[in-house]
């Protein structure tokens, strides 16, 4: 299980896996369980690109999301392992 820890939204903490090149198990620690749920539902299973091209620059606040952060979170992992 990967973690990050995102800057400028409400939860404390996302953990997610990937797997064959898939997002799987994503978990955000606080912040708006009914909407961070449904994403966590929604993008189980899709391509990391393809979330990271979807999530990566909606801005909520703080000039950052949720989403925002998700999709950093993402590129970190992958960044580091190529």
């Amino acid at each position: 299980m990967e973690r990050y820890i995102p800057q400028g939204v409400c939860p404390n903490e996302i953990q997610f896996d990937i797997e064959n090149g898939a997002v799987k198990n994503v978990n955000f620690v606080g912040g708006c369980p009914g909407n961070l749920k449904a994403i966590s539902s929604l993008i189980d299973g899709m391509p990391v690109e393809d979330v990271i091209s979807k999530f990566k620059g909606n801005i909520c606040r703080n000039q950052t999301s949720c989403a925002d952060q998700l999709a950093r979170a993402l590129e970190a992992r992958t960044t580091k392992n190529t």
